[in-house]
């Protein structure tokens, strides 16, 4: 039996962006004191956070420094370099541990992993060369997904090769570092499943979430999902293949995993991403424990709480783009009922930056879905 973390302790985090903001505000809201690490100051968590230590994840003493002054760490972005988490693991526990990011920060070692549980996804190759990436399209034909295998998000690192004789512009594209090609997928959608496991091995979900992307980042989430082909079987099925990566991962809190669902009906898991998702946010209103509450609770050694969902619920994420050419009509907005704001605290918009997001809640999904994007439309209002 571990001893569980009680209110009043200090938790660490690894990252300080908007996800460590919203897991610092239900830290906070249970009683618990937060720090924040990471080379960025005036950052979204440390903002709200207790302290804000700002240092280089690669200086390893800044950040046993760190560690001697919490109770446990976990983490916010996988990106956090593996010796990193070594070194806070040497004085505290680190939740999730540091074989998760390993994984999870390199597309191919993901990609293995998968294969290795006989979970389904795209067809890939490993590929380090021009020569090997001519060699993978001619098997895997085309179109065709390049990634780079380390290191990418919001669709960054990647390029589509629409036939053979894009090869070499898209391998200089990618600076000619070590890929992927991944195999294309016709999908008829896309979901996740975000679910936390606890420190005795306990396990909740939020079911499945259908997810809709432009320019690959995330645009707008809704739950449960529109008809989803094959109903209830299919949500099943993804938290099946859940479970079984936090198992033999031996995960500690908060996970998403992204999935296609096929034309054809079939689940192939895109991505992990070891740690709350810009998906699970609507559970913030929407259920009554979030997925933020719920990292906290399975990485103190805490019962998890309820998934249960309240109402139908559907997300829209808010870019930099809408400060352009003037700040947003908040007013506008928030007009609509049953409308939840969320801003991130950035102080400089950037094109494809993302601000806040904005959640609603209604009876059905469809009318969550149509609130949420008239809310997000009423921000370019005139003032």
């Amino acid at each position: 039996m571990i001893d569980p973390i009680l209110p009043g302790a200090t938790i660490g985090v690894l990252g300080s962006g908007q996800l460590g903001r919203m897991f610092a505000l239900e830290a906070r809201r249970m009683g618990y004191r937060v720090h924040t690490y990471s080379p960025d100051t005036d950052t979204p968590t440390g903002q709200v956070a207790d302290r804000e230590v700002v240092a280089a994840y690669e200086d390893l003493e800044a950040v046993r420094e760190f560690a001697r002054h919490v109770s446990v760490v976990t983490f916010e972005f996988e990106n956090v370099p593996a010796q990193t988490a070594q070194a806070v693991a040497e004085i505290v526990p680190v939740r999730p541990g540091g074989e998760v990011l390993h994984i999870a920060q390199n597309r191919l070692r993901e990609k293995l992993f998968l294969s290795r549980l006989g979970i389904p996804c795209a067809p890939f190759r490993h590929v380090t060369s021009l020569a090997e990436l001519e060699s993978a399209l001619s098997e895997l034909g085309t179109p065709a997904i390049l990634k780079t295998a380390g290191f990418g998000y919001d669709g960054k690192g990647q390029i589509r090769i629409h036939s053979s004789e894009d090869a070499v512009t898209a391998w200089e594209t990618l600076g000619g570092e070590e890929c992927v090609l991944e195999g294309f997928v016709s999908f008829e959608r896309e979901v996740s499943v975000v679910a936390a496991r606890g420190v005795q091995g306990e396990f909740a979900h939020y079911g499945l979430i259908e997810n809709r992307h432009v320019s690959g980042i995330l645009d707008l989430s809704v739950t449960p999902p529109l008809n989803v082909f094959g109903g209830e079987p299919i949500e099943a099925e993804a938290v099946k293949i859940t479970r079984a990566i936090f198992e033999a991962l031996h995960i500690v809190g908060t996970l998403c995993v992204e999935f296609f669902l096929t034309t054809g009906g079939k689940l192939l898991v895109n991505e992990i991403a070891p740690r709350p998702h810009n998906s699970g946010h609507l559970t913030l209103d929407a259920h009554l424990t979030s997925q933020f509450e719920q990292q906290l609770r399975a990485v103190c050694g805490l019962p998890l709480g309820s998934t249960e969902r309240l109402r139908p619920a559907a997300m829209a994420n808010l870019l930099g783009d809408l400060w352009e050419p003037k700040t947003p009509n908040w007013a506008a907005a928030l007009a609509l009922p049953n409308l939840k704001l969320n801003l991130y605290g950035k102080e400089e918009a950037r094109t494809g930056r993302k601000m806040g997001h904005l959640t609603a809640l209604a009876d059905t999904s469809e009318e969550a879905l149509r609130l949420v994007q008239a809310g997000r439309e009423a921000l370019t209002d005139p003032v």
